[in-house]
């Protein structure tokens, strides 16, 4: 049993800033990448930034020079430090762990329950 669980979310005025934080938990016996997506109403799930366990970065353009994610691979923690936050980055957010368990031993996505970022102009 794998658990990916965010926190951070929140309402913010454009300008300010928020962290996201994921935490996976459980029979882990590897993680690679890790990342967040994002969905808003209306919407398709998009990629706002990925980190690969050897700490390669990948950003969505939108949010080029705004956020910046981070992961502590001792403690299978991935953030997303978000600055000059804009109404359009109003989303839920989805923390994404391609990983092992112990009992499959195979690659596979799993994902946390969203949490909401609401930026008002």
């Amino acid at each position: 049993q794998v658990q990916l669980v965010e926190s951070g979310g929140g309402l913010v005025q454009a300008g300010g800033s928020l962290r996201l934080s994921c935490a996976a938990s459980g029979s882990i016996f590897s993680i690679d990448d890790m990342g967040w997506y994002r969905q808003a109403p209306g919407k398709q799930r998009e990629l706002v930034a990925t980190i690969a366990s050897g700490g390669r970065t990948v950003y969505v353009d939108s949010v080029k020079g705004r956020f910046t994610i981070s992961r502590d691979n001792a403690q299978n923690t991935v953030h997303l430090q978000m600055n000059s936050l804009q109404p359009e980055d109003t989303a839920v957010y989805y923390c994404k762990a391609v990983l092992k368990t112990r009992a499959t031993m195979f690659w596979a996505d799993y994902w946390g329950q969203g949490t909401q970022v609401t930026v008002s102009s």
